[in-house]
């Protein structure tokens, strides 16, 4: 058993607030914080605990890891439990209760896996004198986490004890209420406190429960999230510590009655149903800033600034058919809302949480920021506008230096050569440009979202040592004006990065970490893009004929997909006829996106299987046979959970393992973007047959940059002795 270090924490969020949590963190003065799938992993004492349970917005639950161990079996699971000497957490008399969770391990019941935690905890006193302590679902004295994956079991203090978004000021809600801690990303997301500070109101024209103006409230007197909660799961721990608790909470009452005389009373609220208006009233009562809110009953149709306010952010969650509402009327409210931002609202900043694109798109504004958000089990889409004042005129651009006019006569030609095609095609997604004129050393690629507007991704190569740093920027100023003016792209929809190599060589290398996503069609398949976050969106245009090659070739054939990525290949396999997917890779993030990226096709269940493994390792575990595997590794890997890798100097030994888990008539498309990469034939064609398929892998909008990858088709050689050559174990030597 791992003893896992103190003042280790881990805060669970919602998916889609990761990198806010991050932050938010950071700014309660956690150290070493790395964000995770659903949360968030960070450093500190004890009163940085604390402070995150008092003030953390976003996150769900503060957890205290304690140990980590190997749970195959139930009696494991014991043991590991037992390990944990339980006086120093939990008195004799004391209550507890147990949260479990599994995932891709032999124990595969979350009930059975608490029941034999309970029991552990309880044996270990009962063996010790006698005494067991009690069993208390709603407010035990400690709850304790378990989490058992891949086998290994994860046991953790719950330090929140009930979830954070409870704020303790809610006492009605909505039949599909907002949780507290999705408002406040929201708002984050749509710049509140900006908008605040710049002294803007804050309206919400279907404010329901009024979650979206007491949060907003809230945030904007600097009151503690949990200031108003009685509750916390390290209140009955036995190592609480009180006096520091009491400092905390004394340091929170005090700037909330600062922050509170500050307050300006710049938050609007209305809604058609009478019931809620008042109970919106109510809420806003118990957490203490009703005096600031002016509420009616009123439909969105006629919602307005109110007299004398003439900016600020709307901000609102309509109903999106699910729970609330008829689903096939819901276009119909969100255009009535489209049609109210845009008449009334100018010169406003609005942001609106639809149930899905589709919805959004009603609204027929477009949005300058997408963000997925996760509204319980529902995936939702937060839209963010800023509306425009209809007088506003725009200024004058400056004239073009003579190489950006060089750089504009290059684009227009590339595009008025490419458009016809791309058009016949159906491409919505390609390359305009890349680093035709050498003092413009940039890729261009458009990506066309599935709601008709056209995003840019401009990455300039890294500059020479001997181009000084400011003409540097210039000039990718200048990329991004020109394509923006040839491409009809406003600057709000343009990403701009400097291609350099990933951090430790990853080959999809972290930039910035804003997690917007933008849905986009490829091959009548939709997938999700970022990007602003990584060095790479999601989608490699350059493989676009790879992938084709995928689907043909997936028909009737079990497909494995390593170095995964987003999965991009095994929607299409599936797409293709596959009978099965398995989709390979060593990110979590990626495999979420992944998940993602299929489920938007219609291809999940356990057709359609997600592994977190080393490529190598998997094919050295795995037992299963595949008709088609695709193997697109990175240049070189030298991560922390992985072996080094380096594709040239390892890639004979990744194709043979390969070829133990190829079926007798079955394919590996081999391809990478190493540009000197030599496939070493010499060590291959013993066992495979090879066609070089580099040259007609390569899109015509990429027939400039020929060498950007290589790809070949490895197939079995067959034995001429007529023995099947999986069948040689009984052959004596």
């Amino acid at each position: 058993m791992n003893r896992l270090p103190s003042g280790a924490f881990f805060a669970t969020c919602p998916k889609g607030m990761e990198y806010l949590l991050r932050d938010e963190l950071v700014a309660l003065g956690a150290g070493d914080v790395r964000e995770a799938l659903a949360g968030a992993h960070f450093a500190g004492t004890l009163e940085t605990a604390y402070r995150a349970c008092l003030w953390s917005r976003l996150a769900s639950r503060i957890l205290l890891p304690l140990a980590e161990f190997d749970a195959a079996d139930d009696d494991a699971l014991y043991r590991g439990v037992q390990a944990i000497d339980w006086s120093e957490h939990l008195a004799a008399h004391a209550t507890f209760a147990v949260d479990a969770g599994t995932a891709m391990s032999k124990l595969t019941h979350s009930q059975f896996i608490g029941l034999r935690v309970k029991d552990a905890v309880v044996d270990q006193f009962r063996q010790r004198d006698g005494s067991r302590p009690g069993i208390d679902t709603d407010e035990p004295d400690i709850r304790i986490n378990v989490r058992v994956r891949r086998d290994r079991a994860t046991l953790s203090l719950d330090l929140a004890g009930s979830p954070l978004h409870r704020r303790g000021w809610r006492e009605e809600q909505g039949e599909a209420p907002l949780k507290e801690n999705l408002a406040a990303a929201m708002l984050l997301r749509a710049r509140w406190p900006e908008v605040y500070a710049a002294g803007g109101a804050l309206l919400d024209p279907m404010c329901g429960s009024g979650t979206l103006l007491i949060e907003g409230a809230l945030m904007a007197s600097d009151v503690a999230s949990g200031l108003r909660r009685e509750y916390f799961g390290f209140l009955g721990w036995q190592q609480h510590d009180i006096a520091l608790w009491r400092g905390l909470l004394d340091e929170a009452k005090q700037r909330a009655e600062t922050g509170l005389r500050a307050l300006r009373p710049c938050f609007f609220g209305s809604d058609a149903d009478t019931r809620m208006v008042q109970t919106a009233k109510r809420n806003a009562q118990e957490a203490g800033v009703a005096g600031f809110f002016t509420l009616d009953r009123q439909d969105v149709a006629h919602a307005a600034p109110p007299p004398g306010v003439d900016y600020g952010l709307v901000i609102t969650n309509p109903p999106y058919g699910e729970r609330l509402g008829d689903r096939a009327e819901m276009p119909k409210l969100y255009r009535v809302l489209g049609d109210t931002l845009r008449s009334r609202f100018s010169g406003w900043r609005a942001a609106v949480l639809a149930g899905d694109v589709e919805l959004g798109r009603a609204m027929q504004l477009h949005a300058d920021k997408r963000y997925a958000l996760y509204n319980g089990a529902l995936e939702t889409v937060l839209l963010t506008f800023d509306l425009k004042p209809r007088d506003e005129k725009p200024r004058e651009p400056k004239p073009l230096s003579a190489g950006a006019q060089m750089l504009k006569n290059r684009l227009e030609k590339n595009t008025r050569h490419l458009r016809k095609r791309l058009a016949r095609e159906g491409i919505h997604c390609w390359r305009a440009y890349d680093q035709d004129l050498p003092e413009y050393a940039a890729a261009i690629d458009v990506y066309g979202d599935t709601n008709g507007d056209d995003h840019l991704h401009i990455q300039e190569y890294r500059a020479p040592a001997d181009i000084p740093a400011d003409v540097a920027r210039l000039r990718l100023r200048e990329i991004a004006r020109v394509a923006g003016e040839v491409l009809g792209v406003p600057r709000e929809r343009i990403a701009l990065k400097t291609r350099e190599r990933g951090k430790g060589g990853s080959k999809y290398g972290q930039l910035d970490q804003r997690g917007e996503f933008i849905e986009v069609e490829e091959g009548g398949l939709k997938f999700l893009v970022n990007l602003t976050d990584y060095l790479d969106t999601g989608l490699f245009l350059d493989h676009r004929l790879v992938r084709a090659k995928l689907r043909e070739l997936a028909r009737g054939r079990c497909f494995l997909n390593l170095f995964a990525y987003t999965a991009t290949a095994s929607a299409y396999a599936a797409a293709g006829g596959a009978l099965e997917t398995t989709s390979v890779d060593l990110s979590a993030t990626y495999l979420e996106w992944a998940s993602r990226n299929l489920a938007l096709n219609g291809f999940s269940g356990a057709r359609h299987r997600l592994m977190q493994f080393d490529a190598l390792e998997f094919l050295q575990r795995d037992r299963g046979h595949y008709g088609l595997i695709f193997v697109d590794p990175p240049t070189f890997s030298n991560s922390k959970r992985a072996e080094d890798f380096d594709v040239q100097r390892d890639h004979v030994a990744l194709l043979d393992a390969c070829r133990g888990r190829l079926t007798r008539d079955g394919v590996i498309v081999f391809s990478n973007n190493f540009r000197r990469f030599k496939l070493d034939r010499e060590a291959l064609e013993p066992h495979f047959e090879i066609e070089d398929w580099s040259a007609p892998s390569i899109p015509f909008d990429f027939a400039r940059r020929a060498d950007i990858h290589g790809c070949w088709l490895l197939r079995r050689r067959q034995a001429v002795t007529g023995i099947n050559p999986w069948d040689t174990a009984h052959i004596k030597k």
